[in-house]
């Protein structure tokens, strides 16, 4: 009897044992939520939200993700207040859509794994001074760094008898400084003189454009959220002054300037999205991953506002279709 009851209670413990294994395993997550806080609506960030999204989804399964998505209007403090409740609901992984976005995340937390996204220069963006192309950090993800002595020379190309550059940004955003203190090299280097002029937000956009049309014979607008969303101010002023604008990226073209030579915000964010994947399925270190750059470059051009100013588009450039939603 005793035999039987030790044999019973052996038989017991090994079906404890055998069940706590497999619900060690099936504790495995198999579902996601992720934050994404976008600094500000316009077309470049939502590209790159968009890109991100579709990757996730492709590589995850649209059942097992959880998109929690915010946009916080191009306030930084709103970003802070976005991702601070992001840590507090227990997302598994936060995107970070521009700097300030970024900012606010890594100040939110530590831990959670962060990728960020149209983002120019990391180092600048998370005050890090030995850059070896990864953060070290609980943060990766991809840069929308185009070359700026290449558009520098687009400058010259399109407006040779250009004397005087215009640089127009906003001085809340690093990552605008660090495209104008790169580029004011790059111009003078191509015997421009250059002029900067800033706005603390974008109340500040219209008296800094029209003193701009008023001292210059080009504008150059780098890749900054605050300007980008709110193109339709500068193409207002720019226009009717006759100052051709050069700029970043494809959305800011196309709300008030000429030319760009411009990455794909869709392609940066499809491929942090792959490296969100890739960290939740495989449990891959953030701060292990090299940061991400475009490779699809592209010289593009709005046709309408080179015909009215008397530009002349060299052949290699591709006209921006205008209409497309």
């Amino acid at each position: 009897m005793k035999k039987s009851i030790k044999r019973i209670a052996a038989l017991l413990l090994t079906a404890i044992i055998i069940c706590s294994c497999f619900a060690g395993c099936s504790s495995s997550k198999d579902t996601y939520t992720i934050g994404i806080c976008q600094l500000v609506q316009h077309e470049a960030l939502d590209e790159a939200t968009r890109g991100f999204k579709e990757a996730v989804v492709e590589k995850l399964g649209e059942e097992n993700v959880e998109f929690k998505e915010q946009n916080a209007g191009g306030d930084s403090n709103t970003c802070a207040t976005i991702t601070n409740q992001f840590v507090a609901d227990g997302v598994d992984l936060i995107m970070a859509n521009a700097t300030a976005a970024l900012q606010a995340a890594v100040q939110s937390t530590s831990t959670i794994p962060i990728v960020a996204t149209s983002i120019t220069d990391y180092a600048t963006a998370l005050s890090i001074s030995d850059w070896t192309g990864k953060t070290g950090l609980n943060v990766t993800g991809t840069a929308d760094l185009a070359p700026l002595a290449d558009q520098a020379a687009m400058v010259k190309e399109l407006c040779p008898a250009a004397k005087t550059v215009g640089i127009l940004y906003c001085s809340a955003e690093p990552n605008s400084k660090y495209q104008a203190d790169v580029i004011t090299d790059a111009l003078k280097t191509n015997g421009l003189e250059v002029k900067v002029y800033t706005c603390a937000d974008s109340n500040e956009i219209a008296s800094i454009t029209t003193q701009a049309c008023s001292e210059v014979d080009v504008i150059y607008i780098p890749t900054d959220n605050t300007i980008a969303s709110a193109t339709s101010t500068v193409n207002e002023i720019v226009e009717p002054a006759g100052i051709p604008v050069i700029a970043g990226e494809e959305g800011i073209v196309k709300g008030c300037g000429v030319a760009t030579l411009s990455i794909s915000y869709y392609s940066i964010g499809y491929k942090a999205g792959e490296m969100a994947a890739q960290i939740l399925t495989e449990g891959t270190n953030p701060g292990d991953m090299e940061i991400a750059y475009a490779n699809d470059l592209t010289k593009k051009y709005v046709e309408s506002r080179a015909q009215a100013l008397g530009i002349t588009i060299p052949a290699d450039y591709e006209a921006i279709d205008m209409t497309a939603e």
